[in-house]
């Protein structure tokens, strides 16, 4: 039995910690699945996770072959087994789209030719530009439907439940991906007429004549009226569509959750998939949460998955993940607990150029901050690559094999399709092996958090399906988009990151915001925002909540109409706009508590007129128009900042302290680049988790709430390395006080640690001899046994610790 609960899996009630890694069966002979299974084992993982492709198996419309009949590659449940044999569980992705550079994202080509209603139309009734379908189109629900039977019947024998290995099963794949990478909603009739029918029911007939000027019940109004939309409604269009489709893929990824149940699968979770990295940054990956999160949201039995494609984890892009991280968990409930079920990894060499290379600290470092922040299934993709078979129906488009990529796919793995180990592997495996060796522990504990959250606005992020011929909407998202990421989290997230926060972050749309749960919010703000959004936070000021705003103070709503509610509470009034040009170099001075600082130039400013509650901390050079304030509202208290503004770590922290959050983790490098945060569960066991994110080595000494860690001696923290480091850890009756080192091994007789320093210490107690041993010496210290390395962590990183019975 798989149960969610507490942010934990269990499986029969024991809390674990899954390490898959995806190896595609149908892209490797049968005889090489063991060699694949083999090398997986070793890196260290417990499961496996691979596509079930419908193109593959079902090529011929009817002739479904899931047991290797016309190829023995394609036997699913030979290959479940054979991991099952092995000691793994399995994850199940059964699409029906489950891209993977298939063509056609893994659907058979006999499907978009049997049922053509299902391609979509969308803006101006353009055809769709990628392989996408209607996702409720009849046929193809009916077709799917077929799909889930010859599919199910494969896996429910084979559930964990069932006495089998498999633990969860995916449905669907990155839903409403290609549309949004496309701009390009579907708007087939069907959708058309359940939009209309959603429409009714949101709103009144008479709102809804004044928000449109069309009918939409009308099949040739609003044929036109919603592809081709004027400038007048294209804001209202936009933001109905984004909540419907919200609420067009929850009922999808609901029906293929019937259907999973309806051919008997019960006892493991679904999962989905939310799509949004690229480029190597995850400034839209939140785009995905806000498209999906309706599909699993409160959801008893559902988990989402995080598509994680960054390149290195460096100081450029670790605040991404953080955040990622973060905005996930605040649209779960209590119960749902992080996961990554596109986890990338490998060397980064997708285009066989040699030109991305990735550094060997590159899937370490994401998958020690994923667990540290509560992440308790983590997927690499691509484990290990493989082959391209051909189609039996050759399409004739250039390969005619099943995918786009050629013949050798996922060169960049860790395992080639050769099954030969790239460079990354050795890395990977041991963080993998670090984590496993203590997983129990990680999977029962929480990140610990100081008093302050990070906001998360669903709707700043719903920028698909905005009409491309629309100046207002351009306008509107061109403002959001530029206050909601980029710059915005390269400032204000990584100065709090640098300055030892440790934060998640809350949904402050769709959930209630309250100063006793969260007592400093931390808010990247544009220009607009829901009007019932700024009441919200002009209520929880006013109530003795503190806000740390960054950005722009609202002054319209998201539909581009005049909304001040927020300005209103800070007792702003707006001046102007001060945008950077040539020959025009905006600088900002600092004055009051922000002062002395030296004058800092700037892109861009919004000024105000402050009230008698407001004390100026910035003003623009020259002119002396206010864009900084420390302001008193109600019981709480604002610092809001609306210039853009460098990463003044001091800064933002001085001003978090200010409002109440004080960095509960610190330390004393000069040089920052260190990520640091602590889990902990309710037994009081913890560990301390450091990425030394620069290519040098770091020398430092550790601090909680002010008092050194550590008895105050200095850690050094080599070049791109990380660690986990157990406090009031107890194995096997030895608790370890405090370490180092690194745990990798557990057994009966002995503790294997992975050495860090040039002279580890790790500090027990225990009543169990402590055997002597030629790597290392044991001094007493009252109640404490201190066992001091004898081994340079640069010669040989690994110390043995045996105990006696």
């Amino acid at each position: 039995m798989i149960e969610i609960i507490d942010k934990q899996i269990r499986i029969d009630g024991r809390p674990v910690m899954i390490m898959c890694g995806e190896i595609h069966y149908y892209r490797l002979r049968r005889e090489e699945w063991q060699d694949r299974i083999d090398k997986l084992k070793a890196a260290g993982c417990n499961a496996v996770a691979s596509y079930v492709p419908w193109l593959c198996h079902e090529e011929t419309e009817g002739a479904v072959d899931l047991e290797g009949r016309t190829r023995p590659e394609l036997d699913l449940a030979g290959f479940i087994d054979l991991c099952r044999d092995n000691g793994l569980y399995f994850f199940l992705r059964p699409g029906p789209f489950i891209m993977a550079e298939m063509k056609n994202e893994g659907l058979p080509y006999w499907i978009y030719k049997k049922h053509p209603e299902i391609v979509p139309l969308g803006w101006d009734g353009r055809p769709a530009t990628t392989a996408t379908v209607d996702y409720l189109a009849p046929g193809f629900l009916a077709e799917a439907r077929h799909w889930y039977e010859a599919v199910m019947a494969v896996a429910v024998p084979r559930l964990q439940p069932n006495g089998g290995n498999i633990i969860a099963i995916q449905l669907d794949n990155e839903i409403g991906m290609l549309s949004w990478v496309s701009n390009s909603p579907d708007l087939t009739e069907g959708v058309l007429e359940d939009f209309a029918r959603w429409l009714a029911r949101s709103y009144s007939a008479e709102a809804l004549a004044q928000r449109y000027p069309f009918d939409p019940a009308d099949p040739e109004a609003r044929r036109a009226a919603i592809r081709s939309p004027e400038e007048s409604y294209a804001p209202a269009l936009h933001l109905d569509l984004g909540h419907y489709m919200r609420h067009r893929f929850a009922r999808y990824a609901d029906i293929l959750r019937s259907y999973a149940e309806e051919f008997g699968v019960s006892g493991v979770p679904y999962v989905i998939n939310i799509h949004g990295t690229g480029g190597g940054r995850g400034f839209t990956f939140p785009i995905g949460i806000s498209q999906l999160y309706e599909t699993y949201k409160g959801k008893p039995g559902f988990l989402s998955g995080s598509d994680i494609y960054f390149a290195d984890l460096n100081m450029d892009t670790f605040q991404d993940l953080y955040l990622i991280n973060g905005f996930m968990d605040a649209v779960h409930d209590g119960d749902q607990p992080l996961t990554s079920v596109e986890f990338n990894c490998g060397d980064g060499n997708f285009g066989e150029t040699y030109g991305a290379r990735y550094d060997p600290s590159a899937a370490d470092f994401k998958m020690r901050m994923c667990v540290a922040q509560g992440n308790r299934l983590v997927n690499y993709y691509l484990f290990a690559g493989g082959r391209n078979g051909m189609l039996n129906h050759k399409p004739d488009d250039g390969n005619d094999r099943v995918a786009f990529t050629g013949e050798r796919h996922g060169f960049a793995a860790p395992v080639s399709p050769e099954g030969e180990l790239n460079y990354t592997f050795p890395r990977m495996a041991r963080g993998i092996q670090a984590v496993m060796a203590v997983a129990d522990k990680l999977a029962v504990m929480n990140e610990e958090r100081d008093r302050v959250s990070f906001a998360f606005i669903p709707d700043y992020f719903m920028t698909e399906y905005r009409y491309p011929g629309s100046g207002i909407m351009k306008e509107i998202y061109g403002n959001i988009e530029a206050n909601r990421a980029c710059w915005s989290w390269e400032t204000m997230a990584r100065a709090m990151l640098l300055a030892g926060y440790r934060f998640g972050a809350v949904d402050i749309q769709n959930n209630p915001l309250r100063s006793d749960e969260v007592p400093v919010l931390a808010l990247l703000s544009a220009k607009y925002m829901d009007g019932q959004v700024q009441r919200k936070l002009a209520d929880y000021l006013e109530a003795g909540g503190n806000v740390l705003l960054y950005g722009e103070v609202p002054l319209y709503d998201m539909e581009g109409r005049p909304c001040t509610v927020l300005a209103d509470a800070l007792d702003l009034r707006f001046v102007q706009e001060h945008r950077e040009a040539p020959r025009y170099y905006p600088s900002v001075l600092a004055e009051g508590w922000a002062a002395p600082r030296p004058e800092v130039r700037t892109s861009f400013a919004q000024t105000f007129e402050p009230g008698e509650r407001a004390e100026p901390i910035f003003r623009l050079y020259g002119s002396g128009q206010a864009c900084g304030f420390d302001i008193a509202v109600g019981q709480g208290r604002a610092i809001v900042l609306t210039a853009r503004y460098r990463t003044d770590i001091a800064l933002f922290r001085s001003a978090l302290e200010r409002l109440g959050a004080v960095p509960g983790l610190t330390h004393d490098c000069p040089h920052h680049g260190i990520f640091m945060t602590s889990t902990r569960s309710a037994a009081g066991e913890r560990f301390l988790h450091l990425l030394n994110l620069d290519g040098f080595d770091k020398t430092f000494r550790l601090y909680e709430a002010g008092e050194p860690l550590f008895d105050g001696r200095e850690l050094t923290l080599g070049s791109k390395d990380g660690v986990m480091l157990p406090l009031n850890v107890t194995v096997n009756g030895v608790r370890i006080v405090c370490s180092t080192a690194e745990i990798m091994g557990i057994a009966r007789d002995a503790i294997t640690f992975r050495i860090t320093q040039p002279q580890d210490w790790i500090d027990v107690e225990t009543s169990r001899e402590i055997v002597p041993g030629e790597d290392y010496r044991v001094e007493k210290m009252g109640g404490v046994c201190r066992i001091v390395s004898g081994k340079h962590a640069r010669v040989d990183d690994r110390l043995t610790v045996r105990l006696a019975d």
